[in-house]
């Protein structure tokens, strides 16, 4: 490695920066009355060399493709983090005294309100994964220069997810990644189990297969000459661990327990002064670097994806919606090649080994490491640089709700796709059955569910999905299931559809998946008897097609059967009977997965747990008594 040790002035410079920054962050902690000053006094000379040494950033574009991106994955530490774009000159640092406030975006923890964060953070534990995302699209799609910093407290580093990261990065040797390891060994109500054993993080980290580096956090020097080895390593990602201490330079509270968290409230005024008694020079000339146009990242349109060829199926012709995904994404990827997809070492379940097989370079195996595989996935999504399809089975998203409702607050455009669903699945039993997934997601902000009951109209959910803003999820089902749409019917988020109607209906039904089926078979049932049933298929369960519900339930009498292969909390049933609370003369009767069900027969389990058409039929029986 060829490293030229920058001037003493810089490396004074440096120092005085740190001291700036920690001078900030007391200062709007204090105006504010919350936050976290000691969290932000362990990495100032890291934020100070990252800043105005190592990254390369357009301040008059922060989120420009070409420059490097930065995590603080301990997003406590905001302040610290809005100081220093402050202090680059991207906004004034006079706005610092607005941390928290109600009318300004400078939040207790960083959100893509502002122009220079990519993602939420502060629930701790994701920022790796997201880091490890945008590292892996700018090797492998991007082929471009820019690098990936992400700052990481060592208390969250007992979070699993962020090891399910970490051997992510290694494993793909992300050499364009820097994860930084602050070391301070305080938690927030205790000392850290590992508190500065160094050793034992290098360790952990060599076995890794990470370059990893011990130094001594609060020097910038050392600091300056990891991040110049991080960027000349090849082929490994480089781990900085950096041993600091929590509230440094701060008298009296300097490494000591119980000020996490807090303010310095009577001890800020001295402790300023004793700052500002550390600046040796007040004159600025560091300036971050803008970012290399050797290899920038390309130009890229995601905009008014579609499928390359229409759907091609028979009426009639039995096609799970899972295999129809498939198959929609190989076509949404051969129109337009920023479409990735992610999979849970489930992808010949999931059919997403279709985009695999057709564009192998866009598809991002992520192993059996949920948590990670939706990180990895806001990632790749950032910046607008891809368009991410992360699929497994829907019950195993629910491992990682926390990432995802991290990622609706980072406005991420991800979607989701979550197979085997419901009792349906048969055999494999409850652990595999997703019955809370539609539950999970709806109550995601912004988020877009479809449920497409047959492949015509899963083909246009992938479709749709990929031009839809915020989270969008797309439940599939295991079992084959009759194409009962032209090739050609135009499919709309919000709108449903109805598949069976007369003009003299008695009864509603609504299901969706495979108890759209059920429905139309127990609709031939009941007119054996003379009641006439209309069915209808909400295609998305988020938006709801209410006035669709609302006019047909009218023309029925106000007799609505919803039949869900879903626990009955959180999903399509609610998500009915919330669009006809606030209306007279509705009753809605709900069939849904009462219990947590068992392995067996598909048909048989659909019976038991009273979501078969027989169920059906007995149930519009009890309505039409009442």
């Amino acid at each position: 490695m060829s490293y030229h040790k920058p001037e003493s002035k810089t490396i004074q410079e440096l120092k005085d920066i740190a001291h700036r920054l920690r001078i900030h962050s007391i200062s709007a902690t204090e105006a504010s009355k919350s936050g976290h000053p000691t969290s932000c006094a362990s990495i100032a000379e890291i934020m100070s060399v990252l800043f105005f040494n190592t990254m390369r950033l357009n301040l008059k574009e922060p989120r420009d493709p070409s420059s490097d991106r930065f995590i603080l994955s301990k997003g406590h530490a905001a302040p610290i983090l809005y100081a220093a774009w402050a202090e680059a000159g991207l906004f004034p640092i006079s706005e610092l005294q607005n941390l928290r406030k109600i009318d300004s975006d400078l939040e207790g923890h960083p959100t893509p309100r502002l122009n220079f964060i990519d993602v939420g953070t502060g629930s701790l534990g994701q920022g790796v994964a997201v880091a490890a995302g945008m590292s892996y699209v700018g090797k492998n799609l991007d082929k471009a220069d820019y690098r990936t910093y992400v700052v990481v407290g060592d208390g969250e580093s007992a979070e699993g997810s962020i090891w399910e990261s970490l051997h992510f990065a290694g494993h793909y040797k992300l050499d364009n990644l820097c994860v930084v390891f602050d070391v301070n060994r305080l938690g927030q109500s205790e000392p850290t189990s590992l508190q500065h054993q160094m050793e034992v993080y290098r360790k952990r980290l060599d076995a890794f297969g990470f370059n990893a580096l011990v130094v001594d956090g609060h020097d910038v020097e050392e600091l300056c000459k990891a991040f110049a080895e991080a960027a000349s390593t090849k082929n490994k990602p480089t781990a900085i661990i950096a041993k600091t201490f929590k509230g440094k330079f701060f008298p009296n509270i300097e490494d000591l327990d119980n000020w996490h968290g807090k303010p310095l409230g009577a001890k800020a005024a001295e402790t300023i002064k004793h700052l500002q008694g550390l600046i040796v020079t007040e004159q600025r000339t560091l300036r971050p670097q803008s970012p290399v146009k050797a290899k920038p990242a390309p130009q890229v349109n995601i905009k008014n994806v579609q499928l390359s060829s229409p759907p091609a199926y028979k009426l009639g012709e039995q096609v799970a919606t899972r295999l129809a995904y498939g198959t929609a994404l190989a076509k949404i990827g051969a129109n337009n090649d920023r479409v990735v997809a992610l999979d849970g070492d489930t992808k010949n379940s999931t059919f997403s080994d279709k985009l695999k097989n057709a564009f192998p370079e866009r598809y991002i195996e992520c192993f059996i490491a949920e948590q990670n595989l939706v990180g990895v996935a806001i990632g790749a999504a950032c910046r607008d640089r891809t368009i991410a399809f992360a699929s497994t089975f829907a019950t195993f998203f629910t491992r990682a709700f926390d990432q995802i409702r991290m990622g609706a607050i980072s406005q991420t455009n991800v979607n989701f796709v979550g197979s085997h669903c419901g009792v349906s699945i048969g055999e494999d039993g409850p652990s595999q059955m997703g019955l809370e997934d539609i539950a999970m997601f709806r109550t995601v902000p912004g988020s877009t569910i479809f449920y497409p009951s047959d492949a015509v109209s899963c083909e246009r959910a992938v479709e749709l999905a990929a031009n839809t803003k915020g989270i969008c999820f797309i439940r599939t089902s295991r079992p084959n299931t009759a194409i009962i749409y032209p090739n050609e019917e135009p499919f709309v988020i919000g709108k449903g559809k109805i598949v069976k109607k007369s003009g003299q209906d008695h009864v509603l039904l609504i299901g969706a998946g495979i108890t759209l089926y059920e429905c139309l078979k127990a609709a031939a049932l009941l007119e054996k008897s003379g009641v006439h049933a209309r069915v209808l298929d909400p295609f998305t369960i988020k938006p709801i097609d209410a006035a669709l519900i609302l006019e047909n339930g009218r023309a029925c009498g106000g007799r609505i059967v919803v039949v869900e292969d879903h626990y009955r909390e959180g999903g399509l049933g609610e998500a009915v009977s919330g669009v006809v609370a606030e209306h007279r003369d509705f009753v809605v009767k709900h069939l849904y997965v009462p219990a947590v069900p068992r392995s067996g027969p598909s048909d048989v389990l659909i019976d038991m747990f009273g979501i078969s058409a027989n169920k059906i039929v007995t149930a519009v029986t009890e309505v039409l008594k009442l």
